[in-house]
């Protein structure tokens, strides 16, 4: 069970209503300085379900704004009977916003998007229809994105094409904020780092049924990216960890192990050159750079090794115990329901 589904179900003092435990759609989005898009944001979401029978929710999770969008959102959700807030105590980035709403999200399906209205919330039944054939996630693939070609487009093609390869999830776009999931599937998934770029790998790593489906993109109307180049680093540590823990989730030893054995297997052969060479043919060998190399290969390898038990140990901790959020919530706010 996700956090916040209890506190949720609790029967509001005042008025002797209970919260509604379980809700159709969750539409989770990260605000991180969007002051002047978030009442065209909340507009737009609701009208998409003014004509729908799905009961849906709206959180936006402020991630240390400073622009004012915290004080909005604390007052939209006082007059919104469809909006829950999260306020963090300070910027943490996309993916721990993202986690946040995760947790708090009530719905049996949960739809993510950016808050700047490049992608079109008209988008969201579309995803959610296509969850109900089977899928377990869908993608939104921004086949015509609006952004500039050489700082967003250039890079993002190149990186899609390398996690496409490294991952074998086969999907266009992988930076598309615009996607749904079956709450199920994001209750299994822990997010750290900038591990929210690589939901369909970790999604793929559970055993999901994943799917694509083309989605608009707008220009950007209000504001600027908060997208970069300098992300870059970040996101390739993160790609290799991915790429690690589809492999070797459950079985490090099987990479330490085995360079371990590798590099130890090669000191020693060297080592048994150079005790022939002494013993034999009596030549020094004290002064060969070949005996530091033997050395050093044999100390490595038994390190490497001990990596392996250690990593063997943490895995099992990792999936037998309980993890904490890489957040920390300073409110939540949600309006009191009639």
């Amino acid at each position: 069970m996700r956090s916040g589904l209890v506190s949720d179900s609790m029967k509001n003092e005042q008025n002797g209503a209970a919260y509604p435990l379980v809700l159709d759609v969750s539409v989770v989005a990260p605000v991180y300085n969007e002051v002047e898009s978030i009442p065209h944001l909340l507009e737009a979401i609701a009208s998409v379900f003014a004509d729908s029978e799905l009961s849906y929710e709206i959180i936006l999770v402020d991630d240390g704004s400073t622009d004012g969008s915290a004080q909005l959102l604390q007052q939209q959700a006082q007059i919104r009977h469809d909006l829950k807030v999260i306020i963090l105590r300070r910027n943490y980035g996309q993916t721990a916003a993202m986690s946040a709403g995760f947790n708090h999200a009530r719905g049996t399906k949960i739809v993510t998007l950016d808050a700047d209205l490049q992608n079109d919330p008209a988008d969201i039944l579309m995803l959610v229809a296509k969850l109900d054939e089977g899928f377990d996630m869908v993608s939104g693939w921004r086949q015509k994105r609006q952004d500039k070609a050489l700082t967003r487009l250039l890079p993002s093609k190149i990186a899609n094409w390398i996690i496409r390869h490294i991952t074998d999830v086969r999907i266009h776009d992988y930076g598309c904020s615009l996607k749904a999931y079956r709450a199920e599937l994001v209750a299994d998934m822990n997010l750290y780092g900038e591990l929210h770029r690589f939901l369909p790998a970790l999604a793929y790593i559970e055993g999901a049924r994943i799917t694509e489906m083309p989605v608009r993109h707008h220009a950007r109307r209000f504001g600027s990216s908060k997208y970069g180049l300098s992300r870059t680093f970040r996101v390739m540590m993160d790609l290799l960890t991915i790429a690690f823990m589809k492999k070797f989730l459950t079985r490090p030893m099987h990479v330490f192990g085995l360079l371990g054995l590798v590099s130890m297997t090669s000191g020693g052969v060297i080592g048994v050159y150079l005790t022939i060479v002494k013993l034999v043919l009596n030549e020094d060998i004290g002064n060969r750079p070949l005996l530091i190399l033997a050395v050093l290969l044999v100390v490595t390898g038994v390190q490497l090794f001990c990596f392996g038990l250690l990593a063997e140990l943490l895995m099992r901790t990792y999936h037998e115990s309980q993890g904490r959020p890489i957040y920390r919530i300073r409110e939540v706010i949600t309006k009191n329901v009639k």
